[in-house]
């Protein structure tokens, strides 16, 4: 494995694009970025790497002008990025930096010309030039070689072909450098192709990339090199035709001050949940497993592998194309979120402050809502019982706030995912469909979560743990399945090796 903190250094200055030179970002309470040297050529696709919260997305805003660095210089093509924070960005811009970032930003309803020029149509006379428009939206397709009616409305496209309409949209005002996170995320494995063959368009044309991702084998097609993030470091630039998955993983990781903690006792009683040969188009196929009593069971999987789609099937809201759910030995006939919550199922969603709480209500309120019947007469609210009931939570789950009726959206992150999760033991559920229950909570938080999803299992509740954050799997569950391209592939059973695990996750894409 060649390691070199440096190894564009040898580039002549013509040839490089952008560079971070002893780059530091501090966050209250936390290093974002430290002591970080990045350069890049003209031309070349590099692989950025890392864990969640290794430091990537930081060193992508500095480089954007979204943020600026504490300490350190940003150089894009020679110039060093400068000037007031509100102007930064545009500066930015103009020397020549794109990013493209998980999320699409199309508008539906126009067609992929109009999204192409969004904000910046050509104008003649005052008027839109939409001869002119549709030209120019053919010369940024035609560049990566997209072969799509600039003519018809995004919302008929593909998701492989909206990304495309994503991509090319930074092929406007010659850029220099694009940043693409994540982003064949969400495509079937089928229409990835279609996103490889557009980025090494770009690189032919002299554009450099920067490629985030934690599918190793589209790493391993695109880029020659990468830099691999730990701690707001860089932990090293790899020549990846001389490095193994193990060694990536191995500096991800780091030596020495990572230490495994396990789940040392694997719990599990009898059958409550049974899946048999589920299938959602056009995400999951043919999934199988088991959940028992008293279990905690992961699901691990890289983004846009099918997690979520998993979880809503088995809550309801998402209803499967096949196969069937078990639950005590009773089959689930047309399974929908009201049949699934008189089973006992509570499901918590990863998007908390979108569709997990209601911030303008107390914390009584958003506990209270999944079970009425207990804390009303004859159609009527009982504040006593309403209180006496979210107490109860608020001390089992350790949330802190100044009183029952407290608004939820006034509360910390971490307090409010323990709302989130305490609904449904208030529910008195006995099947909890966690997806990313830590996302966005400080540590402290995090760990009282894992305490508090490992007492619920030794009470008998069964868990189904879903979360991007690899590492924190092995310290919270009993089993862990590896869920590839839309099916289950292979079981884990605690104590589980995070770096075998995180190995298994990036050496199978």
């Amino acid at each position: 494995m060649s390691i070199h903190a440096a190894f564009n250094d040898s580039a002549t200055a013509g040839d490089i694009v952008a560079s971070i030179r002893g780059g530091y970002k501090q966050y209250p309470g936390v290093v974002a970025l430290e002591d970080v040297d990045f350069t890049l050529r003209r031309g070349e696709i590099r692989a950025l790497l890392g864990k969640n919260g290794a430091g990537k997305s930081t060193l992508i805003r500095m480089l954007t002008g979204s943020e600026r660095l504490d300490r350190g210089e940003v150089t894009l093509g020679g110039a060093a990025l400068s000037g007031g924070d509100a102007q930064l960005t545009r500066r930015a811009a103009e020397l020549g930096v794109r990013a493209v970032y998980q999320e699409l930003s199309l508008v539906d309803g126009l067609s992929v010309a109009e999204n192409l020029y969004l904000g910046e149509w050509p104008r003649r006379g005052g008027m839109l030039d939409a001869k002119a428009m549709i030209r120019q939206a053919e010369h940024c397709l035609g560049h990566l070689g997209v072969d799509i009616d600039p003519l018809i409305p995004v919302s008929l496209l593909s998701p492989a072909q909206q990304q495309l309409v994503e991509i090319a949209r930074v092929m406007k005002g010659h850029p220099q450098l694009v940043i693409l996170d994540e982003p064949t995320s969400s495509l079937a494995s089928s229409e990835v192709e279609l996103v490889i063959a557009a980025v090494k368009s770009m690189a032919e044309v002299g554009i450099a990339v920067i490629y985030v991702s934690h599918r190793m084998n589209e790493i391993r097609r695109l880029a020659s090199s990468a830099t691999i993030m730990r701690d707001g470091r860089v932990a090293g630039n790899v020549d990846l035709a001389d490095t193994t998955t193990g060694q990536i993983v191995a500096l991800m990781l780091g030596h020495g001050d990572h230490q495994d903690r396990f789940v040392t006792e694997p719990r599990g009683g009898e059958s409550v949940l049974r899946v048999s040969r589920l299938g959602v188009a056009p995400k999951l196929r043919d999934i199988n497993f088991t959940l028992h009593r008293g279990e905690v069971l992961g699901i691990a999987g890289l983004l846009g592998s099918g997690r979520t789609e998993l979880l809503k099937a088995l809550a309801g809201l998402e209803p499967p194309d096949q196969g069937t759910i078990e639950i005590d030995g009773t089959v689930i006939n047309r399974p929908d979120y009201a049949r699934m919550l008189q089973a006992g199922v509570g499901y918590t969603p990863e998007n908390r402050k979108e569709a997990g709480i209601m911030p303008l209500l107390g914390v009584d309120e958003n506990t209270v809502m999944t079970n009425r019947h207990r804390i009303s007469r004859w159609g009527i609210l009982q504040w006593p019982k309403v209180r006496h009931f979210t107490r109860e939570i608020m001390d089992r789950m350790r949330i802190k706030a100044a009183d029952t009726t407290t608004l939820i959206g006034t509360l910390s992150g971490g307090n409010q995912q323990k709302v989130v999760i305490g609904r449904w033991v208030y529910a008195e559920s006995r099947i909890l469909l966690l997806d990313e229950p830590t996302r966005g909570v400080d540590v402290e938080a995090k760990n009282q979560i894992y305490q508090i999803v490992r007492q619920l299992a030794a009470e008998g509740k069964s868990i189904i743990f879903v979360s991007s954050e690899v590492e924190e799997l092995p310290l919270v569950c009993d089993r862990v399945l590896l869920l590839q391209q839309g099916t289950l592939t292979k079981t884990l059973i605690s104590p589980i090796k995070m770096d075998e695990l995180m190995a298994e996750i990036l050496a199978s894409h």
